[in-house]
C-alpha cells in the first residue's frame, strides 16, 4: 500500500525501514530533513519537504502515519489537517493518552477524516525482529491500514481492539506492567548483589536465567546485554525517568476502583530515584536504555 509517514525518530525510522522492505511505497516527512534524505536514499522512500507536499505526493483517501512525542500530535494534526480530505486516514503510533485519542478521533470525524490509534511494542530490537501493535478505532479503516501493520510485525504480534481510544489504552497498560516487571528484575538483582553471595556473576546468571527459567523473557535479555555492557553497573547513576503511560495508568486505575500497588510502587521508586539511587534503579535503567534507547545518566 502507499501511506505518507511522519517522524523518523528511533522508532519512526526504523518502522519505515521494515515498510520499504516489504514492499509499500512510504512517503516520508521528519521535521529534521537530514532523516528525510537518508532513509529516501539509503531505503528508497520518497521525499517531502512539507505537509503540501506529502499530501499531493499521496493523493486522494491518503493514510497518514504520525509517530511524533505525544506533545506534539496536536500540533501536527492542526498542521496536517489544512491538506487533508474527507475520506483520508491519520494514524497516531505514539505513545497518546488514550483519552486524548477519543478526543482527537471525534473531532476529526466531524470532517470525515478517520483516525486510528496504534500502540507500537518492542524496542529498537524490533527494527530487525518486527513489533508489536495494538491498534483501536473503527474497524474499516484499520482494515485499509491492516497489511501495512502486519508487514511490521512478528507473526501474531498485531490486534484490534475497540473503539477510538482501545489501541492506546492497551498499550499504557502494557507500559504499567512494564514498570512493574523491570523493577522486579533489578530488585532481585539487587539482593543478589548485597545479599550472602556478593561475587555472584550477574552476566552469566542472567544468561542462564533466560534458558529455560519460568522467568526468561525479553526483558531478562535486555538486562544481560546491559550488565555486560556496563560491568557491576559501576558508571551507572541510577536515575529512571518516566515517560508518562505509568502515571497515566495509575490515575485510571483510581478512577476505576482497581488496585495496583507493584505498578504503583515501581513508579513511585522512579520518582524517587532522581535522590534514592540503588543498585535495583541502576539496573532498571539499564533495562530502558537496551531495549529502548533511552541513555543512561553516569556518575
Amino acid at each position: 500500500m502507499k501511506l505518507g509517514f511522519v517522524g523518523l525518530g528511533k522508532m519512526g525510522y526504523h518502522m519505515v525501514r521494515k515498510l520499504r522492505a516489504t514492499g509499500h511505497e512510504v512517503v516520508v516527512y521528519n521535521r529534521s530533513p537530514e532523516k528525510v534524505r537518508e532513509i529516501s536514499q539509503r531505503e528508497g522512500a520518497i521525499p517531502a519537504v512539507s505537509y503540501e507536499e506529502m499530501a499531493a505526493k499521496l493523493g486522494p483517501e491518503r493514510v497518514i502515519w504520525l509517530m511524533v512525542p505525544h506533545q506534539a500530535v496536536d500540533g501536527v494534526i492542526v498542521e496536517l489537517s489544512e491538506y487533508l480530505d474527507k475520506g483520508d486516514l491519520l494514524v497516531d503510533g505514539g505513545n497518546s493518552n488514550y483519552k486524548y485519542s477519543m478526543r482527537r478521533a471525534d473531532a476529526l470525524s466531524r470532517k470525515g477524516i478517520h483516525y486510528i490509534d496504534v500502540g507500537v511494542s518492542g524496542g529498537l530490537a524490533a527494527a530487525e525482529t518486527g513489533y508489536c501493535m495494538m491498534a483501536g478505532g473503527d474497524k474499516e479503516p484499520f482494515k485499509k491500514i491492516e497489511p501495512a501493520v502486519r508487514d511490521m510485525c512478528v507473526p501474531g504480534g498485531y490486534g484490534h481492539f475497540g473503539p477510538a481510544g482501545a489501541g492506546h489504552y492497551v498499550k499504557m497498560v502494557h507500559n504499567a506492567i512494564e514498570y512493574g516487571m523491570m523493577q522486579a528484575i533489578g530488585e532481585g538483582l539487587d539482593l543478589v548483589k548485597n545479599g550472602p553471595f556478593p561475587e555472584t556473576d550477574q552476566v552469566k546468571l542472567t544468561d542462564v536465567w533466560d534458558h529455560g527459567s519460568i522467568i526468561s523473557s525479553f526483558l531478562i535479555q535486555m538486562t544481560h546485554q546491559g550488565l555486560k555492557h556496563h560491568p557491576g553497573l559501576s558508571d551507572v547513576d541510577g536515575y529512571v525517568p518516566h515517560s508518562g503511560e505509568g502515571q497515566w495508568a495509575l490515575e485510571d486505575a483510581r478512577e476505576h476502583g482497581v488496585n495496583m500497588p507493584v505498578i504503583e510502587e515501581s513508579f513511585r521508586v522512579r520518582l524517587d530515584s532522581e535522590k534514592v539511587k540503588t543498585y535495583a534503579t541502576k539496573a532498571v535503567a539499564v533495562m530502558r536504555d537496551e531495549f529502548g534507547g533511552h541513555g543512561v545518566a553516569k556518575k
